[in-house]
């Protein structure tokens, strides 16, 4: 792992000073770049959840990637109303960032409730939980193909959204959204769950993707919910037998030139995401390529935490971080 150079934790006010200063230049000519990622827990528009709430899946249950269904235990407290979506979107829009990756929403129709205005790229899969970017007006970006081998062959977990920001130019930065599988966040990956299997094997999926673009020499990042404790994990990544049985250690190796990550988080201590949380190490992430990484704006990195106001919000928090985007000849 290299360490983003310059990265150490400023105040609040100045790292969102920063960011504002990006965005306030225009999209072809900004000099920098703020990434966003937001889990925003079952993001789905109340008319919906009210539809799944009658035919949810029981304790035990477990909906396939071609349902459309909720589990049961989520019906009581858990649909966001109108008043928390405009509540949502308003806390948002105070979040200077260009691009959000963003996981467990359904699809463009809620995602727009937030981000009025804004362009998206979603996946398609069936499921309810789906994962995607929005991204700020006036901004050329390009869908590319879901990265569906996330899901795994028979199906059962979130797929990669893959976005293009500035295609064709010298800005041009290739960004990977991911929700990983739960149930596994500082565990050993060969732990006899299925949780734990199911995630060690997406392992070599998301390496193949960052090695990929390492290969291409593109600018790049991997950004969002990758349901893993990066500060329980210790070199090497595989056991003597070559098992994986750590994420972090194995996709960041290094191999092919270029796949060196950077971890913008590294050595930064966060606040409580929400009032009733406790203060506890992230498994949202957002890891740059060595070329992307070399241009961290310092002291950008931040979480968002929520307002100490009693109301409902989101049990993770956004995280943003700004790059610098000088263009290169290509």
């Amino acid at each position: 792992m290299r360490r983003p150079t310059g990265i150490v934790p400023l105040s609040a006010a100045l790292g969102a000073f920063l960011a504002l200063v990006a965005c306030a230049q225009g999209p072809q000519e900004q000099p920098s770049l703020t990434l966003a990622t937001w889990n925003a827990e079952w993001l789905m528009e109340p008319e919906t959840f009210d539809e799944l709430a009658r035919v949810c899946i029981g304790r035990g249950g477990r909906a396939g990637g071609t349902q459309r269904t909720i589990p049961c235990d989520l019906v009581p407290g858990r649909r966001w109303t109108d008043a928390d979506f405009g509540r949502l979107r308003d806390f948002a829009a105070a979040v200077p960032a260009d691009v959000f990756a963003l996981q467990e929403v359904d699809g463009r129709a809620p995602a727009a409730r937030v981000f009025p205005g804004w362009a998206a790229c979603f996946t398609t899969r069936p499921h309810v939980q789906n994962v995607g970017f929005v991204i700020r007006p006036g901004i050329p970006y390009r869908c590319n193909a879901d990265y569906r081998e996330l899901g795994l062959p028979e199906d059962d977990v979130r797929w990669g959204a893959d976005l293009t920001l500035f295609p064709g130019t010298g800005r041009e930065v290739r960004l990977l959204a991911v929700h990983l599988k739960s149930g596994c966040n500082r565990d050993p990956l060969t732990s006899d769950t299925d949780d734990c299997r199911m995630l060690q094997r997406q392992v070599p999926v998301l390496e193949a993707w960052i090695d990929a673009r390492a290969a291409e020499g593109a600018r790049f990042a991997v950004l969002g919910d990758f349901n893993r404790r990066f500060d329980r994990e210790f070199a090497p990544g595989r056991d003597r037998s070559g098992r994986i049985i750590a994420l972090w250690p194995e996709i960041d190796d290094g191999a092919p030139p270029g796949a060196d990550l950077v971890d913008v988080a590294e050595g930064v201590t966060d606040e409580a995401c929400r009032q009733q949380d406790p203060v506890r190490p992230p498994i949202d992430h957002i890891l740059l390529g060595a070329s992307l990484g070399d241009d961290v704006v310092p002291g950008s990195y931040r979480m968002w935490a929520y307002p100490r106001d009693g109301a409902r919000w989101p049990d993770h928090c956004i995280r943003t971080v700004s790059v610098n985007l000088q263009p290169r000849q290509r």
